[in-house]
């Protein structure tokens, strides 16, 4: 059964790399359109990762994703900086936050 973007959220804050991410406190919001749509949102605070559902009051960044292509960035089927490159994500605020977020967590 292929991965959800329901499981691969929930699954986050297990693949957090607390180390990765020390004195951070940022908040990004998820937007995905496709076959799965729906916005969810990654707390990341005090070594900590909690995800949930709906909308950030005030996210740092915002991404914007095909649910397919974000799953298959996930999984390591696609490059992330290479789906960038080829606006399949879209980024809003601070981008140098998302080159950190590829290096928050554990991709298989």
């Amino acid at each position: 059964m292929p991965l959800t973007i329901s499981d691969l959220m929930s699954k986050m804050p297990g693949a957090f790399l607390p180390e990765k991410a020390v004195g951070l406190d940022a908040v990004i919001q998820f937007k995905f359109t496709g076959s799965e749509p729906g916005d969810w949102y990654a707390t990341i605070k005090d070594g900590k990762c909690a995800v949930a559902q709906g909308d950030a009051p005030s996210p740092k960044m915002t991404l914007t994703a095909d649910s397919a292509d974000y799953v298959k960035i996930f999984t390591g089927e696609l490059d992330g900086m290479k789906a960038f490159m080829e606006g399949k994500i879209k980024l809003g605020g601070d981008l140098n936050l998302a080159m950190k977020l590829m290096q928050m967590f554990k991709i298989r």
